[in-house]
């Protein structure tokens, strides 16, 4: 049977990146074996005709381009440089690394900018997850970053405000939360998602909840992701 959600992640998504001038390209980004897909602009430019780049962070649920794949034509023509990574375990980065922090994939995101010729004065956006990326950036690398624009998420995610998330929605942890094994799951982390929840039918769950099993994170690396950063600001 066709999963709707799989076709849409393959096929529907891709357009919209390459529709915008992208490709996708892979990059080492550390002597641990760490592979970390960008979405970056097609053609390479000569140094005075690079523009100013937009790194967009995609959140927990999905990765670089389902998040992003909306955005990312508008900003290219309006003349933005647009870099599109996908994090680690997320999409089509992978590590053998066991560091699961947020600086790691910071560290990895600024380790692929280099690589590819993005070396200073960037505005990376994040959105849930990807803000306490951006704004690990931000913190470690005032270099590479010179503004950021943040949705969904808080400068330092605070234990008082954990407890105060599974309080609401009546989860023992935030990964119970974030990655979903039932149909009611995706349903309470749609809830958390958008300000007004939209409506889904049953048969697009179903699809969405085999998608994040098998496809997004098959072998389970997500569980161990960490939410905590240090504190910089």
């Amino acid at each position: 049977m066709v999963n709707f959600v799989q076709v849409l992640r393959d096929h529907f998504v891709d357009r919209l990146g390459k529709g915008a001038g992208l490709r996708q390209h892979a990059i080492t980004v550390d002597e641990a074996g760490t592979i970390m897909n960008f979405w970056v602009p097609k053609h390479k430019k000569a140094p005075e005709e690079k523009k100013h780049a937009v790194v967009l962070v995609h959140g927990f649920a999905g990765d670089g381009m389902m998040t992003w794949g909306f955005q990312v034509g508008a900003l290219a023509k309006h003349g933005y440089d647009v870099y599109v990574p996908d994090l680690v375990h997320f999409g089509g980065s992978t590590s053998p690394s066991p560091d699961r922090s947020v600086g790691f994939q910071a560290r990895g995101i600024a380790a692929g900018l280099r690589e590819l010729g993005v070396v200073e004065q960037c505005t990376v956006v994040g959105f849930s997850y990807g803000g306490l990326v951006a704004f690990e950036m931000a913190a470690v690398y005032p270099g590479l970053v010179r503004s950021v624009v943040v949705s969904g998420a808080a400068m330092s995610y605070t234990a008082a405000m954990n407890d105060a998330l599974l309080a609401r929605f009546g989860v023992a942890s935030i990964r119970e939360l974030m990655l979903p094994e039932t149909l009611a799951g995706v349903t309470r982390l749609l809830t958390t998602a958008f300000y007004k929840k939209p409506w889904l039918p049953r048969r697009l769950a179903k699809d969405f909840l085999k998608v994040v099993e098998c496809s997004f994170d098959p072998r389970g690396h997500r569980k161990h992701i960490s939410f905590k950063r240090p504190e910089y600001f």
